[in-house]
């Protein structure tokens, strides 16, 4: 079975990710026979370990992490490496991969530009 991981920073203010909430909500209701989980970089819970964790208790054998950063910062460069490498130690059965941060996608760029066009 498959399953996705949106993977974002983290904030202290509990309303910064409500639009990561959101996200879950609109690819549950578009794709309900994949799984789909967020995790976080820091200040916010489940951590990407805890994500992976939870989705290969219900079968999940592999699981895409979606990055969902605007650009590949030293976040994504250094920290985020070391800790998909310690989820596939940790969870061998499972097939762990990840995308470029959103951010880098030129469909998520154009949708950006609509954005603001729109508001002309």
């Amino acid at each position: 079975m498959k399953a996705i991981i949106l993977f974002g920073h983290g904030a202290r203010d509990s309303r910064w990710r409500e639009p990561f909430d959101r996200l879950a909500t609109l690819w549950r209701a578009q794709h309900p026979d994949t799984p789909v989980e967020l995790a976080f970089l820091e200040m916010m819970q489940p951590s990407l370990e805890e994500a992976v964790t939870f989705l290969a208790g219900g079968g999940v054998t592999q699981i895409t992490v979606v990055p969902v950063f605007f650009g590949q910062g030293g976040h994504l460069r250094n920290d985020f490496p070391v800790l998909l490498e310690a989820c596939k130690k940790q969870l061998p059965g499972v097939k762990l991969s990840a995308t470029p941060a959103v951010g880098e996608d030129l469909a998520v760029l154009q949708a950006i530009v609509d954005f603001g066009a729109r508001a002309l």
